[in-house]
């Protein structure tokens, strides 16, 4: 596991992609996948280790697919913000991808503003409205 989930060793293969499943992500980009609140599910499973060394590999690509909504479809996976208490497997700052069955969001180099865009335009349809007035109303 030291080799393996080396950032330094990832990093040195070029065109790598990785790809990632998501519990939850916020509408900035910060990626939970070990639990919800207090609730742990696994464990991070190298997904921040391999994160930083393709955000290192030239041509690299970190790649997040992650449900838009739970199994019934009345709790979206794309949050305002993370539950009080919930880990924070990849921060922002090394998001590029997030996909759900509506499309992709590229967060690479956006405002936080336009970060929101992205990820409320990968949401399931029904749950869109409130996320953008929970959007307004925590980030202005």
């Amino acid at each position: 596991m030291n080799y393996t989930n080396d950032p330094k060793i990832i990093s040195a293969h070029d065109n790598l992609v990785t790809i990632n499943q998501a519990l939850m992500v916020d509408l900035t980009g910060q990626v939970a996948a070990e639990g919800i609140g207090t609730r742990m599910i696994g464990g991070a499973g190298g997904q921040f280790q391999f994160s930083v060394g393709v955000s290192m590999s030239r041509g690299g690509r970190c790649v997040v697919v992650v449900q838009s909504t739970d199994e019934s479809g009345s709790r979206s996976n794309i949050v305002p913000s993370l539950t009080p208490c919930t880990p924070v497997t990849v921060p922002r700052m090394l998001t590029e991808l997030i996909v759900t069955e509506y499309g992709i969001a590229d967060l690479r180099g956006k405002t936080e503003r336009e970060r929101i865009e992205e990820m409320i335009s990968i949401a399931h349809p029904d749950h869109r409205a409130e996320l953008r007035k929970e959007a307004q109303r925590l980030y202005g």
